[in-house]
């Protein structure tokens, strides 16, 4: 089974989700696909090795074969291209890698290269029986999905996978929760918490993806959230108050679950919810 934990903004408490979820249920594989900024080993201090670059095709330009006639120019969607006076300029940044370019050179003038945008590492020690498998994006690099594609090959799904996405809605989401049979959208009961919430509320809706709602640190702010998702009829996961030995714990890089056991059974029954809800029960 394959459970995606999102946000529809930074800072919620997706992480810390992922992470208790995943070592309260056991024998997980856990994916960090924020690939701009990867997280989750620093509260796992697994030992990491890499598994392989990822790269993507770029376009290489040949100024003897290039008419000009404009074509890849007028092809690319992301404003790779632009036509001077003498030759075509290649943005290789822009890129993405959709090789439309090359299909529609009359001349033969664009061949591809692969450039490297970033790395898959793996665990090379367990512990707490949680496998983790990271992206990490090259610093500088603009693109973080085909990362996070890469690093969802290497999904074993004779476990439960976690997968831990990056904030937001825009496309390095979509790539992360895409294939996902629930999605847990975290939140905090705060006017942006609610606002960004609402977007990713209809993110799933649209991915026709199964979601619920954790509510982090619920007792700090009001009931607008909890009335929001009453009125949508969207389950409500779990609520998890704000508390000092919480904090304190997540200060040291501690999963709280390990200190607190009353909360690795409330992860439990939350996973159980969750099967239920996805129809794998």
């Amino acid at each position: 089974m394959r459970i995606a934990i999102a946000s529809g903004k930074g800072g919620t408490g997706k992480t810390t989700v992922s992470l208790n979820l995943a070592l309260s249920i056991g024998d997980a594989q856990l994916l960090d696909c924020d690939v701009e900024e990867p997280n989750c080993n620093l509260f796992l201090n697994h030992e990491l090795e890499k598994v392989r670059d990822v790269g993507i095709q770029v376009p290489v330009i040949s100024n003897e074969k290039c008419d000009l006639c404009k074509k890849c120019v007028d092809i690319c969607r992301f404003n790779s291209f632009v036509k001077l006076p003498k030759s075509i300029m290649l943005f290789p940044k822009l890129c993405h890698g959709c090789g439309a370019c090359s299909l529609v050179c009359p001349q033969d003038a664009i061949s591809e290269e692969s450039r490297t945008i970033g790395v898959i590492e793996r665990s090379s020690s367990q512990n707490w029986d949680t496998e983790l498998y990271q992206g990490l994006l090259n610093i500088g690099e603009p693109m973080a999905s085909p990362i996070i594609r890469a690093l969802k090959d290497h999904i074993d799904d004779t476990k439960t996978v976690i997968i831990d996405s990056p904030p937001g809605t825009a496309c390095p989401v979509i790539s992360a929760i895409a294939g996902a049979d629930y999605c847990v959208l975290v939140t905090e009961p705060t006017p942006f918490g609610l606002n960004d919430l609402s977007l990713a509320v209809e993110l799933v809706k649209d991915m026709e993806i199964p979601h619920g709602v954790v509510i982090n640190r619920y007792n700090i702010g009001d009931d607008s959230v909890e009335r929001y998702c009453s009125e949508k009829n969207i389950p409500m996961l779990m609520k998890i108050p704000y508390e000092i030995e919480i904090a304190e714990l997540y200060s040291e890089g501690i999963p709280f679950v390990l200190q607190m056991p009353q909360w690795k059974e409330k992860f439990i029954e939350m996973f159980r919810q969750i099967q239920v809800l996805a129809g794998r029960c």
